[in-house]
């Protein structure tokens, strides 16, 4: 691995920079308890649509210097005023792990500090409020958690389906070659996002969102094996005829052994990037299924229910930009893994020679 790294960062920077850049995603997903200032379903129902909240270290109209950044309370706007207010008469200063209600770290660890916070009752809003006064920020760091692992999980069943059914389609052959092979065209037949609709249209919408995530993970990973099989199937036919492999049989070495020892890691050049460039197709169906109200159910935080609050509304894009910003993380990450798999396949892709 640090091997990779290394000619990555020699060789492909870009595809080293978007290394770190989903590394960084990953892991403020997976901090977000302690990162978020507020839980993702905390409201303040009088502040919708909060812009962000600057921070400051002087106070209003020239006033002191602080050493200690500081926020000023934003009042909602009164009669014919649009926009929110600073209200300058107090400021509040930004507290390092401050204590509040606890919470349960990777679902499990109660704490009861978190990196940012400021005194009630103050809202520390870094990328604004939603329409219900939820933290944006708080809510984009949890629905990175949905978001960002459904790639991984589904990425990973798809993976081991496809290497088993093309493994075995190819080292086989015959009955077992047509038949698995005729499942993978048989799904690859369908288009891909209308059959995510109607086999999330079959179950109820009363579906919790720890249900609907398995689901979605389930539906994705299901039409997503088709393809790599096929591909891995194809090296196999060939790969069972190298003379290392002959001499496997020869000393009597099992099927199963010749398989998951001597034939599937051959592949391992094409499918570790290959599932690198698949994984933002996952990550693009899940933010489809949610912006469609189908996926991720409120008030649980996915980028792609946070984006949709947004869509089909011309006057929350037009003075809430920042409601947008889960579409940008979706793009950034969706390009990271492009810029990465692309790094990745032509380092360790079979050479043209």
């Amino acid at each position: 691995m640090k091997d990779l790294l290394t000619r990555l960062r020699r060789e492909r920077p870009a595809a080293f920079f978007s290394f770190w850049v989903l590394v960084l995603f990953y892991a403020a997903a997976l901090l977000a308890d302690l990162l978020a200032p507020y839980p993702y379903d905390f409201q303040t129902r009088e502040k919708p649509y909060s812009p962000p909240t600057p921070i400051r270290f002087r106070e209003a109209n020239g006033g002191r210097w602080h050493l200690r950044p500081f926020i000023y309370d934003q009042v909602p706007p009164e009669g014919a005023a649009i926009a929110y207010r600073a209200d300058a008469s107090k400021p509040y200063f930004i507290r390092l792990f401050p204590a509040g209600p606890e919470r349960k770290i990777f679902g499990f660890l109660p704490c009861r500090r978190y990196l940012l916070g400021v005194p009630e009752p103050a809202r520390l809003y870094l990328l604004g409020s939603d329409q219900f006064g939820r933290d944006l920020f708080s809510r984009i760091l949890h629905g990175g958690r949905v978001s960002l692992s459904i790639g991984l999980v589904g990425v990973t069943i798809s993976f081991l389906l496809g290497l088993l059914f093309g493994g075995l389609a190819g080292y086989y052959g015959g009955r077992v070659d047509n038949l698995l092979m005729r499942v993978a065209e048989l799904l690859m037949s369908f288009p891909g996002f209308y059959l995510i609709l109607a086999l999330r249209a079959v179950f109820p919408t009363t579906l919790s969102s720890y249900q609907v995530y398995l689901m979605v993970v389930a539906i994705l990973a299901l039409i997503g094996w088709a393809g790599l099989a096929r591909v891995v199937r194809g090296m196999v036919l060939s790969i069972r005829e190298e003379d290392y492999i002959l001499a496997a049989r020869a000393l009597g070495f099992s099927n199963r052994r010749i398989i998951w020892n001597h034939v599937l890691p051959q592949t391992f050049s094409y499918t570790i990037t290959a599932v690198s460039l698949s994984i933002p197709g996952y990550i693009l169906g899940e933010s489809a299924l949610s912006i469609l109200g189908l996926g991720i159910q409120e008030p649980q935080a996915s980028w792609g229910n946070i984006l949709a609050s947004a869509m089909g509304n011309l006057e929350v894009i037009l003075y809430h930009a920042w409601m947008l910003l889960p579409g940008l993380l979706i793009f950034v990450t969706v390009l990271a893994y492009n810029l990465l798999g692309d790094g990745l396949r032509e380092l360790v892709g079979p050479s043209p020679d």
